[in-house]
This record gives structure tokens, C-alpha cells and sequence, in this order.
């Protein structure tokens, strides 16, 4: 089983401090929600984030939307051999069951998450996604994998094929990967760091090297195809 951490993922609701900026209440009034009950987004919020905390990184739920749908929707997930778990920058973890359907409409996929982050659980009768206050650290431990891989812009050099090929040699890996536009982790993101380009990538396309890659080095018997 190949477990994929999105890690220390921009999706947020907007923060107290910018729900009373005139960007953020037009926006909630447009949707027909208070402010405090909107997805912190950089399209629609980029004036307001400039009064945040690292506000030039912030508001990006789009990465997570790319990443699930490539994840999901991957061959690897359809066999049952992928986990996916998203973990904000709040410490908050979203599990993810393997037969989610991800809305490929981005306004809806917001929606999505708003209701997520207030109900706790969506579907309530079903829990496809769920979310729980809990660091990157505690997520990790609760995993147990028996090898942990960072990717990053400044790992070790690895073709995508070879890396695919090491990570069959394990049980249970772990891949992290940043869920934030640029800049390092935030959390504390232990592993064995690994560059699949020599160029930054985008989340999702390292999403989907590494899932593909991993695909095509299971042997045959463990993957049908």
C-alpha cells in the first residue's frame, strides 16, 4: 500500500482577522454565507490576504482539488492500493476514502470543503471525508509506514521510474508531498528528501510521477492492469 500525504495544504476558511475586509464580505455575500464560513482563496481574496501572516502563500485550495482528483482517479487508487490523506496548515487532517468522487467543478469542490470544515464529516451517513485536529507528526505516527519520503526541490536526484522501483521494495511507504504554491514546510517533515526534476514541479504533476511510477514497477501478480 502506497500512502500520499498532501502536506501542510493552503486550505483554510478565512481567518478572523480579514473576515471584516470589504473583498472577503462581498465574496461570502455573493455565496449566501457569513465570511468566517468561506474558503480562503487567492483569486477572490488577494487584497484581504495582504494583511495576513504569510499571505502570499495562503488561499489555495485549488492545489488540493488537482491533487485528489489525479489521486483518485488514479489507476493505482481503482486497485486499492493508495491512501491519500490531506493535512493543512492548521493541523487539521482530511481522510480520504478510496471510492470518493472528487466534483471535477472547482465551485462545487469549494463547497465541498466548506461543508467538510463545518460539519466534520461529509456525507454524514457515510464519512467519505472526514476531518480531524491533528498534526503532520501524529498523522505520520498513525500511519506507521516502514519508509518515509519527502519530496522536495532540493532532495536527492531520483529518475521518476527508479523512484517508482524503490518504493515497491517497501509495505506501507510513505510519500509527502507540499500542498502550498512555494516556500519549504511549515511542519516538521522528516523522511529521506527526494527531487524528481530538476526543476519545481507543481503538487499534482509530482502527484502523479510518483503514482504512475510506482504502477508501472509493481510486479505483475501484485497489479493487474
Amino acid at each position: 500500500m502506497l500512502h500520499i500525504v498532501i502536506a501542510d495544504a493552503e486550505l483554510e476558511l478565512v481567518p478572523e482577522k480579514i473576515a471584516e475586509h470589504p473583498a472577503v464580505l462581498s465574496y461570502a455575500r455573493r455565496r449566501g454565507r457569513k465570511p468566517g464560513e468561506v474558503l480562503l482563496d487567492a483569486t477572490y481574496h488577494h487584497s484581504a490576504m495582504k494583511e495576513l501572516e504569510e499571505g502570499d502563500r495562503r488561499g489555495r485550495p485549488d492545489i488540493v482539488h488537482f491533487c485528489l482528483i489525479n489521486a483518485l482517479e488514479s489507476i493505482l487508487n481503482k486497485e486499492g492500493r493508495l491512501r491519500v490523506y490531506v493535512h493543512t496548515r492548521n493541523d487539521e487532517v482530511m481522510y480520504v476514502k478510496p471510492e470518493t468522487r472528487i466534483p471535477r467543478n472547482y465551485n462545487r469542490f469549494v463547497g465541498l470543503m466548506e461543508s467538510l470544515f463545518r460539519k466534520g464529516a461529509v456525507p454524514p451517513d457515510l464519512s467519505l471525508l472526514r476531518l480531524e485536529s491533528k498534526s503532520l507528526e501524529e498523522l505520520i505516527a498513525e500511519i506507521n509506514p516502514d519508509a518515509i519520503f519527502v519530496m522536495h526541490e532540493r532532495g536527492e536526484s531520483r529518475r521518476p521510474a527508479d523512484f517508482g522501483r524503490e518504493l515497491t521494495g517497501y509495505t506501507n511507504p510513505l510519500v509527502i508531498i507540499g500542498g502550498f504554491p512555494h516556500g519549504d514546510f511549515r511542519s516538521r517533515a522528516e523522511g529521506r528528501r527526494i527531487s524528481l526534476y530538476k526543476k519545481p514541479l507543481m503538487a499534482w504533476t509530482v502527484l502523479n510521477e510518483v503514482v504512475v511510477s510506482y504502477e508501472n514497477a509493481l510486479p505483475s501478480e501484485k497489479f493487474i492492469s
